[in-house]
């Protein structure tokens, strides 16, 4: 995560000027109190943390069929009786959450 995600995620009326990621070249504005170097690699490691702990979100979602086809796929499974675990909409989420498990 980039400096100024992690500025804003301590103080989100951080009002800040950065120039790429050097933490010498940070010009605080209109009186925003001053953040430690320290402070805001701890932050930028949370927030990577918590991005990193959802990245089977965001290899799932691509893969999903589109919400139209799953609306489509339940609206059958209802239908035909068979809402359970053999129908066609939860075997093609079940796909989907078995190649990219939680981890």
């Amino acid at each position: 995560m980039d400096i100024c995600s992690a500025i804003t995620a301590i103080n989100s009326s951080a009002e800040v000027s950065v120039i790429g990621e050097d933490y010498e070249q940070i010009t605080w504005h209109a009186g925003t109190t001053v953040i430690s170097k320290a402070d805001i690699q701890a932050k930028q490691a949370e927030l990577k943390t918590a991005y990193d702990a959802k990245e089977y979100q965001r290899q799932r979602e691509p893969e999903y069929p589109a919400i139209g086809e799953q609306l489509d796929l339940l609206w059958h499974a209802i239908d035909d009786g068979t809402l359970d675990k053999t129908s066609d909409f939860y075997t093609s989420l079940k796909a989907t959450k078995d190649k990219y498990p939680k981890t």
